[in-house]
């Protein structure tokens, strides 16, 4: 697979067969399309071409609107190959890209750097200044420009709005093995190790702490989960805590903190990404250090026993 991210020096694509959209989680909903999309490359002899967007455009549209991200970029790319696409475009969303006609988007984007043999979009594709251009304007110009308009079926949309909403809501409220089942895979969520209180190494659970690498990806709800670490090519067991620490801070500071078992490696600045498999239990306030170890140790066996029925899936 290969990937552009300027769109001015894009390579002639045999017999392009176009798809548009953020595909945010690239979920069972959204691999249904994307396999429509391949499908119709082999009949034509064509390569397979997704376009997504880069900052996701609600960003710029509605900058003070939460995101809730489900897939960052980088993990976006990741999935779209492996369902099967050939080429990614990362179209960067600007203020001038965002304020062009529909018929310039037509004419003047997909038409003049794609030239494609078919389009294939869903009927609430919205397009173009005021979000005025849709699939009724793709069909007007598809004579014209040459190119095979081929509608998604309206239930394969429809179940990509609702599983990406679902997706999220469970996310947010911890409901990880909902959000993976819907998901077709593991939630992970990406980021560099950094300096922490240093209280965990005191009582016998150090901890990697993460910040996470996009901002507007969705942190699951507070809690204590078990986890997979992936860490440079290797894959970990870990317990992680979502929360506050409210045993042993007043801080209104919400802290990500993996607990890896069985490692004792400085990874300060790394890269590591977690995979979310169950929430043990909610974050609460202990009476105590000597309780709150204790409610530890019995995490760490929970999670032991969790993670035994889960092999690596994801990486």
């Amino acid at each position: 697979m290969a990937v552009f991210f300027d769109i001015e020096h894009l390579p002639e694509f045999k017999n392009a067969v176009l798809t548009i959209g953020t595909f945010d989680g690239v979920h069972e909903g959204h691999r249904a399309i994307i396999n429509e999309v391949v499908q119709h490359a082999g009949k034509v002899n064509g390569e397979s071409v997704l376009l997504t967007f880069e900052p996701h455009p609600r960003k710029l549209l509605h900058p003070n609107q939460s995101l809730g991200i489900i897939t960052p970029l980088h993990s976006k790319m990741k999935l779209v190959s492996s369902a099967g696409i050939q080429h990614i475009v990362v179209v960067p969303f600007t203020e001038v890209f965002a304020h062009q006609s529909a018929h310039s988007y037509i004419e003047e984007f997909l038409v003049e750097k794609f030239h494609p043999h078919s389009i294939i979009i869903g009927y609430d594709h919205r397009f173009g200044h005021d979000r005025l251009g849709g699939i009724e304007l793709l069909k007007k110009y598809a004579q014209a420009y040459k190119y095979e308009l081929k509608e998604i079926p309206a239930r394969l949309i429809d179940e990509a709005v609702v599983s990406s909403t679902k997706i999220r809501n469970a996310i947010k409220d911890g409901k990880i093995d909902e959000a993976s089942s819907m998901l077709g895979r593991l939630y992970t969520l990406k980021g560099n190790v950094v300096h922490g209180n240093k209280l965990g190494r005191t009582i016998g659970f150090p901890t990697a702490n993460l910040q996470p690498e996009d901002p507007d990806q969705i942190i699951p709800a507070t809690g204590i989960y078990a986890i997979h670490v992936y860490h440079r090519g290797n894959k970990y067991n870990a317990m992680l805590n979502i929360g506050y620490n409210p045993t042993v801070s007043d801080k209104n500071l919400i802290r990500i903190e993996a607990n890896i078992f069985d490692f004792d490696a400085d990874i300060y600045g790394d890269s590591i990404e977690l995979a979310f498999v169950r929430k043990l239990r909610e974050e609460i306030k202990f009476p105590s250090i000597d309780a709150l170890k204790m409610q530890l140790h019995s995490d760490k066996v929970a999670a032991t026993e969790v993670l035994k029925k889960y092999p690596i899936i994801y990486l």
